[in-house]
């Protein structure tokens, strides 16, 4: 089975392992824009990769640590042509998912 029928998508408000990209929906051509990439943007989550690695881990138990992510990054990113973002995000207990934002290029 090829790679991309193991995705799965969901409404970001009802799921948090759901990538939510925040951007501009029409950007010009060549400008530089903020793309912000958060996961389980409504519902708060304490683990997540571009790599989120603290998730409160410890040798007592789970949510003991002291260290913890917020699941979200930002990025400048600019477009020649208009495109399709994609975002990936994997939980090792409920699999892949997946999100796009199509941008238009005035």
């Amino acid at each position: 089975m090829p790679i991309g029928e193991y995705y799965r998508t969901a409404d970001w408000k009802k799921e948090k392992h759901a990538p939510v990209i925040e951007s501009p929906d029409m950007v010009n051509r060549g400008e530089e824009f903020v793309v912000s990439l958060i996961i389980g943007k409504e519902i708060p989550i304490m683990a997540s990769r571009y790599d989120f690695l603290g998730y409160g881990a410890s040798v007592k138990e789970a949510n003991e640590g002291s260290l913890y992510t917020e699941p979200k990054v930002q990025t400048t990113i600019k477009f020649k042509d208009a495109g399709t973002l994609i975002a990936t995000s994997y939980c090792n207990i409920h699999g892949l998912w997946e999100s796009g934002k199509e941008i238009k290029v005035a």
